[in-house]
């Protein structure tokens, strides 16, 4: 991926406390500009052995990929998962102008 490109990156979450939780400290650190909070999610996995049928709530996190790895960090130290989802998608293109609020909101920090 190119440091200079940008991410979408899933992450789910147990409910829409601790999502806004997480999408509130990702943009206040200025590690996402925008994280969308989509509920109602119904998330089916084996762990540790097991089937589960649980709900979720999913994180759309709008980033840069020169953040990404401050994102998983972050993410690590606040998600109450012992191994959350963290998935990147490339933005194969953008709008101009919201491209560079996202570089504008996660510069610095």
């Amino acid at each position: 991926m190119d440091d200079d490109g940008f991410l979408v990156v899933l992450c789910t979450a147990p409910d829409g406390e601790v999502a806004a939780r997480l999408a509130r400290g990702l943009v206040e650190a200025r590690l996402a500009a925008c994280v969308n909070v989509i509920g109602g999610l119904r998330s089916f996995y084996s762990w540790k052995g097991e089937l589960h049928d649980e709900p979720e709530v999913q994180l759309l996190v709008k980033t840069r990929r020169a953040r990404f790895d401050e994102v998983v960090a972050w993410l690590g130290a606040h998600h109450p998962y012992e191994v959350p989802e963290i998935l990147a998608l490339e933005v194969a293109a953008g709008g101009a102008r919201y491209l560079d609020w996202i570089r504008a909101q996660t510069s610095g920090g």
